[in-house]
């Protein structure tokens, strides 16, 4: 499994995702090093997308 990446800092990709998807808490968005699978997995479960479709959205934020 890649490691997520994204362009610039957490914060702004976080910010990106907050205006996209309002449903989404700053809990749902806590993102830990290492714990990418489990970060990806809250969005899965709340937004209904693959894991690969959002790895790709955030990437391309």
């Amino acid at each position: 499994m890649t490691r997520l990446n994204f362009k610039g800092s957490w914060n702004e990709v976080k910010g990106k995702l907050k205006q996209k998807y309002g449903q989404l808490t700053d809990n749902d968005l806590t993102f830990a090093e290492g714990k990418q699978d489990e970060f990806l997995g809250r969005l899965q479960q709340k937004l209904g997308k693959s894991k690969e479709d959002l790895r790709s959205e955030i990437e391309n934020l």
